[in-house]
């Protein structure tokens, strides 16, 4: 009964959520204005659950944000927002660069899910940055990995004014935002760009694509994911399989990778957890400082959907694994 259970979880029908689809045709074929009112109770649900999700830990402290325009495009003027810790003591904190998942296609900084993130982190010492990103409907890989690498410049550059301590830095992402931060670290310290990578500690992802091509697994059902690799990639894998290898942090892995921390459920059907399992060996095989973190009976973005023990005690863990990161204790 539970492997039936699992497999029917897992199904193309249940993860695209088709059988809401049927039920507003049935309801539109017998009742137009019935079907018109389940469609804006289900936006409406959609919404309620988008502005609800956040970390399971209330921040009982007046947090403060400022918000700075880090890149100009034709597109949109790109910004970033900075979380400070409360009561602040000293000069200068370490820096938790912090990126929004969302498939490449979708997401922004200041949803209440990534808001809950940099609250929680700030509460806890940390200056924490959240950017937002161009996205792949309009630009390519490319287009998004310069987003995200100017905005970490930015705040270098401007780190004694920002109160950054640009020595200790951590890169943290969710879903597709892990994947940049792994693509970030694993690329430039694999060809050995000492600048790029100076200053940061360790990375932080959350279950996030290490191979760009397990997206499209036959046992991976969600159209969401492979609908945002494919329009990000220009391509599906079958035809583009070296441009998918070519953005997947899994092959740029060495012996120069920053210390990573991975985090996955163990039911999550949007990004395969098998991704991360061989990202993890690929690490332990060049010895790389490695941490992994699983949830058992967790889906995808279950960080900030579940408010189990297990969900706490991973972002504890997290929080501690950030700190030893800054005081150099993560070999």
């Amino acid at each position: 009964m539970d492997k039936l259970k699992d497999k029917l979880r897992g199904s193309f029908f249940i993860v695209n959520k088709i059988y809401l689809f049927i039920i507003f045709l049935f309801l539109t074929v017998s009742d137009i204005t019935l079907g018109f009112v389940y469609f804006l109770i289900s936006i409406f649900i959609f919404i309620w659950k988008t502005l609800t999700y956040k970390v399971p830990m209330d921040v009982n402290c007046e947090i403060d944000v400022e918000t700075f325009t880090y890149k100009e495009t034709e597109e949109k003027d790109l910004k970033l927002d900075l979380y400070y810790p409360p009561n602040k003591t000293i000069n200068k904190y370490p820096l938790i660069y912090f990126c929004h998942g969302g498939g490449w296609i979708s997401g922004f900084r200041n949803q209440p899910n990534n808001v809950s993130w940099c609250k929680y982190l700030a509460s806890k010492g940390f200056i924490v940055s959240s950017i937002d990103y161009r996205y792949g409907f309009k630009n390519d890989m490319d287009d998004i990995l310069s987003d995200y690498t100017e905005g970490l410049e930015y705040l270098k550059k401007r780190s004694d004014e920002l109160g950054i301590d640009k020595d200790n830095v951590v890169l943290i992402g969710l879903s597709a935002g892990g994947h940049l931060s792994l693509l970030y670290a694993s690329y430039h310290s694999f060809h050995k760009n000492n600048d790029k990578i100076q200053g940061i500690k360790a990375v932080v992802a959350y279950y996030s694509p290490s191979n760009l091509k397990d997206i499209f697994d036959s046992d991976n059902k969600s159209l969401f994911a492979r609908f945002g690799t494919a329009a990000t990639l220009n391509g599906r894998p079958a035809d583009i399989g070296e441009i998918y290898d070519y953005y997947s942090p899994i092959h740029w892995i060495s012996e120069m990778m920053l210390p990573t921390l991975l985090v996955h459920g163990k039911l999550d059907d949007v990004v395969p957890f098998v991704s991360t399992v061989e990202l993890v060996k690929r690490l332990k095989n060049f010895n790389v400082p490695c941490e992994f973190y699983v949830h058992k009976n967790a889906g995808h973005s279950f960080d900030t959907r579940l408010k189990d023990l297990t969900t706490i005690n991973i972002l504890e863990k997290t929080l501690r694994y950030l700190r030893k990161s800054v005081t150099g204790d993560n070999k």
